[in-house]
Order: structure tokens, then sequence, then C-alpha cells
């Protein structure tokens, strides 16, 4: 009986495609696995493509989310290195780069993720409380330093908890952390507070002083300046007296010499005096300064 040659082609390629399915696996972007030979670790695939693999049970492969993971853990409390009780939660995002590492601490777990993030949150208890206990509660709460304090303290962390992981070979890597919530029991919250209002009432009188300090500078700085100015007016004023009596005793010497000028010359001045201004004039000609006048009318009919 002959067979139908569709068949045979069909079953031709179910038997490639078999094969493939035996001896062939695809590890997509976002994955990473490892190939085990007889249950042991024998090869990582960390990039994405087709390989080949013994079929089961002489391999087989486990693959892996090769992405970030967000993990946050829950308040633990440490002791401050100023004797304060303080709760901390962190937030960490990690990732698989060993699955050779990885794969023989938690690939028996149902879930090998949240199994690694128990191992990783008992590891951040331990770290945080050896970084807490290095500082003092200001650093934690403070407001005047821009935040640097506490930006350094999340480094700290980072760099425990990073340190713990590669000596514990997990074969994962921690990529980021942050500090998610801090509180205080209400044991120490009173006093807490209490500490705060003493360090700002420090801040205000310290700037309070150096306020009052830089006032008194200029008060003092103004009043020199103030001295100076008299006193340069007062040295002009003396120059000025000097020249002028020096000017009046020359001519004083003229007018002893000639008194009938120095009499005229006053009546001038004083005539000259009283005609700053508009005015009308009635006066006595026989009246000094205006016995000047004496005369000048019948001069000026005669002309």
């Amino acid at each position: 009986m002959k067979r139908n040659p569709l068949t045979l082609i069909i079953g031709f390629l179910l038997m490639i495609v078999f094969g493939l399915l035996l001896f062939v696996f695809q590890v997509r972007q976002t994955e990473i696995a490892v190939v085990t030979t007889f249950g042991k670790p024998t090869r990582p695939i960390t990039e994405p493509g087709g390989y080949f693999k013994w079929p089961w049970p002489i391999q087989k492969v486990h693959f892996f989310d090769r992405r970030v993971q967000n993990f946050e853990d829950r308040l633990t409390e440490g002791l401050t290195r100023d004797s304060f009780n303080l709760l901390t939660s962190v937030y960490v995002g990690w990732k698989i780069t060993d699955p050779t590492m990885f794969f023989p601490r938690f690939a028996g777990a149902a879930d090998p993720i949240a199994e690694a993030e128990k191992g990783l949150e008992r590891l951040l208890g331990n770290a945080k409380s050896s970084v807490v206990g290095k500082h003092p509660l200001s650093d934690f709460i403070s407001t005047s330093d821009n935040g640097t304090n506490f930006i350094a303290i999340e480094s700290e962390i980072l760099a425990a908890i990073q340190s713990e992981v590669r000596a514990n070979n997990y074969g994962l890597d921690i990529e980021f952390l942050g500090i998610k919530k801090l509180e205080l029991p209400e044991t120490v919250t009173q006093s807490v507070f209490e500490r705060m209002a003493s360090e700002r009432k420090v801040l205000a009188d310290k700037l309070q002083y150096e306020g009052e300090a830089e006032a008194q500078k200029i008060r003092s700085e103004a009043e020199r300046k103030a001295a100076d100015m008299v006193y340069n007016a007062e040295g002009e004023a003396t120059q000025i007296r000097g020249k002028a009596e020096a000017e009046a005793a020359k001519s004083l010497t003229v007018f002893q010499r000639n008194p009938e000028l120095a009499n005229f010359i006053f009546r001038l001045n004083a005539l000259e005096g009283s005609l700053k201004e508009h005015s009308i004039l009635v006066f006595d000609q026989h009246t000094p300064p205006f016995d000047l006048f004496r005369g000048a009318s019948t001069n000026l009919l005669s002309k």
C-alpha cells in the first residue's frame, strides 16, 4: 500500500519540530538561563538567542527574569550613635547577574524571586543596623545640610548590602537603594522634639549674635568715617580762617595808612548791604552811609 506523499512530508516536519524541541532552546531578551547537566549547573546563558542542549534527563534549562526587581523591606529598629531608637525601611532594585550561583541557592523554592528577597531582607537588617549606629539622629532629620548627610547614609547602606550579597554568593547585584520610611517610637518622640527645639534655639541665638556683631561693625565703621569727615572739615575751616585773617591783616595795614579810604570802603559796603533787594529808601543825607549821596542830586541837576 502506497503512502500519501503529503502524509510523509507532514510526518517528516513533525519529526524535525520534535527534534528541535529536544535539542534546541531559546532565551528571550528579558530572560537569563542556566543549563544543568544531571542536576548540576554547567552553563550560564546571559545573552538572548537560540542554543543547543542535550535532551532531558541529561540536560535541563532553567529560566529566570533578568529585569530589575523592586523590593521594599519592613521597618526594622536600630540604635543611633547618640542612643535613639530609629525605625527604618528601604527600597531596593536588584537583578540576577550570575545564574550559576543564583540557581543552587534559590531554584529549589517554588518562587526563586520571593525566596531571594527573603534573603535580601535579612542582609538589609544587618546592613541598616550597622550604618544607623554610626550616625547621630540629627544626620537623619537635619534640614540645614541640604540632604547631604541623608544621601551619604543611603550610599553607606548600599555599599554594605552589596558587600554582603557578594560575600554570600547570591549571584545577584543591587542596582539602587533608598530610604523609604523613617519613624520614631512613641517613647522617644517627645525627647526628640525637645532636642530639635533646643538645636533650633542654639542656631537662632548664633544667627542673632552674628547679626548684632555685624551691626556693631557697621556702626563703628560709620562713626569712624563721620569722625574723619569732621576732622577734615575742621582742618579746611582752619585753613580758610587763616587765609581770611591773613587777607584782613593786609587790608588793615592799608587802612591804617589811609583811614579816609577805609572809612569810604566801609560806607560803600554798608550801602551795598542795604540795596541788595529792590527797595525804596527814605534817608537822611547827613546819616552815614547815606551821606555819600549828599550833593549828588545838585550835581545831576546842574548837568
